[in-house]
């Protein structure tokens, strides 16, 4: 992609001069006589990179969804792409299919061409797009990447939303209790103290964490993000670290229930749709392991994967693994018994999906609740501190 500089002219034969990206020279006169121009003279201002590191999901979606519909209407990949390229409305996505355009063009299949964008395209994407020119059903094979892609990131905002609940109760509650010790406790101690009486336990624990928070404010706000760091750190050092710390996220309560399903159930719909477009069972299982993003279920599907690469059914060889529930197993049982197993995951996909958007409808519900129960409990000790010496004093002054 280059950015032209060029002189053109309109209908009237007036002189028009301007600046605008193209590929080539041919592409810049297609687009200029969109616009009713017609090129006089064209010179290279500046050359950008071909290089697409990623996009937006949607776009990518809107990507395949067009591509299949012009296949679907017979119209030859080329041409397909060329027209995307042209009709493509953001700078990134035209920069893509322009590249996927050039390859094609040069005598590379779809799949190649898509390999060479590996950070928009997944090994999952282009095995599934060369298994359906391989079989003749590329436009199949696009629409059910389309439904599966458009299902994953449906999944993934509700990930996002399941992880956003807890951070809001945390990140609220520690700014009421840094306003607090900080700044309203400090003015009752001082009218406390004042008194002259003896202050009772939970006042003198009261004082003692205010008196934490004024003086050591900036160690307690940089404790969180070093462990968080730290954390992180270890985990990308250490494959061990990285697999306890999922191992356990999996078992946290309340979100971690959600998650192994959000995880069980993007499996079920990668292996479905691996197994429906004649993907070989292991190498379906393969693909599926990478996109878990957590390494104890991958490091369980390698087992698997042994355990069926010897000749244990599906059923049995995640039947051996704890992880697994037993709704799994049993729909991989009927399915490979009835020979529709990619019906079968997909039953376990929606049953899964069903459960997390109740899950997290849940999770939502708790929320407001959790918020007061611990706001009132802090209140509650405060108000507890603050007004236990008061009484006492006014009991001494009465005896």
């Amino acid at each position: 992609m280059a950015l032209y500089d060029y002189r053109a002219a309109d209908a009237n034969d007036r002189m028009v001069k301007g600046r605008i990206e193209a590929l080539h020279e041919v592409d810049l006169t297609s687009q200029l006589e969109r616009l009713g121009l017609t090129l006089i003279r064209a010179s290279v201002a500046k050359a950008r990179k071909r290089n697409v590191k990623s996009l937006p999901a949607q776009e990518i979606i809107s990507c395949l969804f067009q591509l299949e519909m012009l296949i679907r209407a017979g119209v030859p990949i080329l041409t397909a792409l060329g027209d995307m390229r042209d009709a493509a409305e953001s700078f990134e996505s035209r920069l893509l299919v322009a590249g996927l355009f050039e390859k094609v063009e040069g005598g590379a299949t779809l799949s190649q061409s898509m390999a060479n964008f590996p950070g928009v395209f997944s090994d999952v994407t282009v095995n599934l797009v060369r298994s359906g020119e391989v079989t003749g059903q590329l436009p199949d094979v696009l629409s059910e990447l389309v439904r599966s892609m458009k299902w994953q990131d449906e999944m993934a905002a509700q990930t996002k939303k399941l992880m956003m609940y807890p951070a809001f109760v945390v990140t609220v509650i520690g700014a009421v209790v840094m306003f607090l010790m900080m700044y309203l406790v400090p003015q009752l101690v001082t009218f406390l103290t004042n008194m002259g009486q003896a202050l009772p336990l939970q006042t003198r624990a009261l004082i003692f964490v205010s008196d934490a928070f004024v003086s050591y404010w900036w160690l307690i706000l940089s404790v969180p993000p070093l462990v968080v760091t730290a954390v992180s750190s270890a985990a990308r050092m250490s494959p061990e670290v990285r697999y306890q710390l999922d191992d356990l996220f999996l078992k946290v309560p309340v979100l971690g229930p959600v998650v192994k399903k959000l995880i069980l159930a993007r499996l079920a719909d990668t292996f479905a749709l691996m197994y429906r477009t004649g993907i070989p069972v292991l190498d379906g299982l393969g693909y599926c392991r990478k996109v878990t993003g957590n390494t104890a279920v991958q490091r369980a599907l390698t087992r698997v994967i042994d355990r069926v690469a010897t000749g244990t059914s599906i059923a049995n060889s995640f039947a051996a693994e704890a992880l697994f529930p037993m709704l799994v197993i049993r729909m991989l049982q009927v399915g490979e018994s009835s020979g529709a197993l990619d019906q079968s995951l997909s039953n376990v996909s929606y049953f899964y999906t069903r459960e997390i958007n109740e899950s997290i409808g849940k999770v939502q519900a708790m929320i407001e609740p959790a918020i007061t129960i611990m706001m009132g409990l802090l209140l509650g000790w405060i108000m507890l501190a603050v007004i236990s010496p008061i009484y006492d004093t006014i009991g001494k002054m009465k005896t």
